[in-house]
């Protein structure tokens, strides 16, 4: 489909990833057929794809976790109704969302699904789609990124943060009030997030955010479950702690901590965690 920019903007918007896990010549051909009548450009997160399309167009996402929740936050505040074709390894969000593995479902689902608003969450001026981690597990959580896509440079730097985690004393203001010593505080919005480690059994249909008390308790058992999701692809179900429900909290710790939304690192502590309702719209299964 061509597209110039004397034409009027794009109403309908096919991104390719084609680093996706799944993505080969043949998914692509499947997608280009199935949405022929798109604007179809491939995932680059340097492209100002909002002078591309109209300010309510429709947009689908056919990648892996990474381009399809760089999409959701860029959107986040937008009114861009949202498809998603999941063709990642591990698909947090398509999952939490209950959207169909199948390609041919998913294209009927982002087609014709029944567009409505989800739950994001935002720590400090930062939006998250998986989760807010503080401590050992996010920087887990960056190891495991790292290991999935065999960043070797990285994954010593990111082991390096890991053997270094130590634990820290916090304190909670807000929905839920208290402290304690920890080595890992999560805040969670899908049930698994980065290399499908388990969090909790949020999604983010539901209208709060979910608080892990004590998901990966020591540096040995959150590293093992890190690397065995990412390496071997075992999704193990224990360590996920105690679990409570909240719209926002503020987290104060001694000394100072990581802070990481998604597997992005956005500063340290302190940091205000609050769930808000997206201005876009993710097209589900009717």
């Amino acid at each position: 489909m061509s597209f110039t920019k004397a034409e009027t903007k794009a109403t309908r918007l096919l991104v390719i990833s084609r680093a996706a896990g799944s993505m080969n010549e043949e998914v692509e051909k499947e997608l280009r057929s199935a949405f022929a009548d798109h604007l179809i450009v491939d995932f680059d997160p340097h492209e100002d794809i909002e002078k591309l399309v109209s300010s309510r167009a429709r947009i689908i996402v056919a990648g892996g976790d990474g381009t399809v929740e760089f999409m959701v936050r860029k959107f986040a505040d937008s009114r861009h109704p949202i498809g998603v074709i999941s063709l990642g390894t591990f698909n947090n969000l398509a999952r939490a969302l209950g959207l169909p593995p199948k390609i041919e479902d998913a294209i009927d689902v982002a087609r014709d699904g029944h567009a409505r608003p989800i739950t994001l969450g935002r720590v400090n001026d930062h939006v998250f789609v998986e989760a807010c981690a503080i401590g050992l597990f996010g920087e887990t959580i960056a190891l495991g990124d790292s290991a999935k896509d065999l960043e070797f440079g990285q994954l010593a730097v990111k082991l390096k943060n890991v053997i270094a985690a130590k634990r820290f004393q916090y304190e909670l203001a807000g929905d839920i009030e208290g402290g304690g010593s920890a080595m890992s505080l999560v805040f969670s919005n899908t049930a698994s997030i980065g290399s499908q480690l388990p969090i909790s059994d949020g999604t983010p249909i539901d209208p709060h955010l979910e608080f892990s008390v004590h998901a990966g308790e020591s540096r040995t058992d959150i590293a093992i479950r890190a690397l065995k999701s990412a390496l071997l692809m075992k999704h193990t179900e224990d360590g996920t702690g105690q679990v409570f429900k909240f719209s926002e909290l503020e987290v104060k710790t001694r000394p100072r901590v990581r802070v990481y939304a998604d597997n992005f690192q956005v500063g340290r502590t302190p940091a205000r965690i609050s769930a808000y309702t997206s201005a876009l719209k993710m097209l589900l299964p009717k």
